[in-house]
């Protein structure tokens, strides 16, 4: 074991747990105040739950020996008894928990697109079974010596392993979910939904900026100086590329630089170059943000157009993001140990084996999410009544608010339910006496 080797990922693993601070400011700056305590509590108890399951039965499913899916390593002990895929020079706990907050990453992807409107019950127990089962085993044929890496499929830090993944569930919640109140007219119209706080959503872009320093450089496993910053600066330029194709697409479609569509084209571009941040130069790393924020805005404006709600444009991020990002590799590679892209005389045998990877990833996570949303839709409820989303599920759900008014001692506020309002006078006469 290298110690400087194990202090780096455990750093980068740092950061990307600090995304999830990142992924709560955004979501709930992109939703209505009347559902902020909902949505934190959600990436709150996301980031638990998957510990948990990625220690239970993910993590061997992951990492386990076996061809289609890890078969041992569960409830690891960690004493050195545990058979799991692991480099040779990181303690297993190290590799663990740089694992673990990546899993958690692919569900908290979730929360946002099916914000609003899902009972908190329902998506735990979805969250749960995601980094259970489903996410570890497209880790495993990817990362854990499954076929997809026996074939040469290419996905540096998660592309697909974590953004694809959690854009497709995301993909499949929204369909069975449906869209929220009011969001399309009876022509069909798509009806703008303002989020509450732009402040807030710029912010958490910001933390996922700063920790997709520790998503990308840190799946180095090592502390190769050289490599690291490498890494880091394509994962830069492929955001600030983002960010402005993003603006300027927005300003000729929308007429306006629209705030919302600069954060999600400067993520698009982090998702987009995830997956071969350390085979693309810093110029093909321009390309491909650049390309990325273009193509979230016309992703975002053509979900709406098939009336798939998704509050945070998670899908268009993450998914589309994912998508283009792993296929970029076939194109603009220039790694002859991976293969040379179609840009760089490489052919097109490369993209060819990343569309593969998309295609089984896709197909995989299709699937089995949307059996997991059509179970629970038939069984515990996947929706909340139209009563709880019309009064927000803050005081539906948590019986509190994010931005309560001011209390009177010895007084609820008036927005509980169950609560009589305060009478005009008494709320006066008390003001006078204080």
């Amino acid at each position: 074991m290298n110690n400087l080797d194990t202090v780096w990922v455990l750093v980068a693993a740092f950061l990307v747990f600090f995304m999830h601070a990142g992924f709560a400011l955004l979501e709930s700056g992109f939703g209505r105040k009347k559902n902020t305590v909902n949505i934190l509590a959600k990436n709150v108890l996301n980031v638990s739950l998957a510990a948990l399951a990625f220690y239970f039965i993910g993590f061997g499913l992951m990492f386990g020996e076996g061809d289609l899916v890890g078969g041992t390593g569960f409830f690891p002990s960690f004493d050195g008894t545990d058979v799991v895929s692991t480099p040779g020079n990181l303690p297993v706990t190290a590799f663990f928990f740089f694992q673990m907050v990546f899993a958690a990453t692919a569900a908290t992807i979730v929360s946002g697109a099916v914000a609003e409107r899902i009972k908190l019950s329902a998506f735990l127990v979805f969250a749960f079974i995601l980094v259970l089962a489903i996410y570890p085993i497209v880790g495993h044929w990817v990362w854990g010596g499954g076929f997809l890496s026996g074939e040469g499929f290419h996905d540096f830090a998660g592309s697909t392993v974590v953004h694809s993944v959690g854009g497709w569930a995301a993909l499949t919640g929204v369909f069975f979910l449906g869209a929220r109140t009011g969001k399309y007219g009876k022509d069909g119209k798509a009806r703008a939904i303002p989020g509450h706080s732009m402040p807030l959503a710029t912010a958490g872009m910001f933390i996922l900026w700063l920790g997709w320093f520790g998503f990308n450089p840190g799946s180095q496993l090592d502390a190769n100086g050289g490599e690291i910053a490498r890494i880091a600066l394509s994962t830069n330029m492929a955001a600030a590329a983002g960010a402005v194709t993003a603006c300027i697409t927005a300003w000729m479609v929308l007429k306006a630089p629209d705030l919302s569509m600069i954060l999600n084209g400067a993520l698009a571009g982090l998702v987009a170059i995830t997956a071969g941040c350390s085979v693309i130069d810093p110029l093909g790393s321009i390309i491909v943000g650049a390309l990325a924020g273009v193509l979230v805005v016309f992703a975002v404006l053509g979900i709406d157009k098939l009336k798939l709600d998704d509050p945070v444009g998670a899908i268009s991020v993450h998914l589309v993001g994912g998508v283009f990002g792993t296929l970029a590799v076939g194109l603009f590679s220039t790694s002859p140990e991976v293969g040379l892209g179609l840009f760089h005389g490489g052919g097109m045998d490369l993209f060819v084996t990343q569309l593969t990877g998309v295609a089984a990833v896709g197909g995989f996570t299709v699937a089995t999410t949307g059996v997991i949303w059509f179970a629970l839709k038939k069984t515990m409820g996947i929706r909340v009544d139209a009563e709880d989303e019309y009064i927000g599920l803050d005081i539906a759900e948590h019986k509190m608010e994010a931005y309560p008014s001011d209390v009177i001692p010895g007084r609820e506020t008036a927005t509980l339910r169950g609560h009589e309002p305060l009478a005009a006078g008494m709320v006066s006469a008390t003001a006078r006496e204080t």
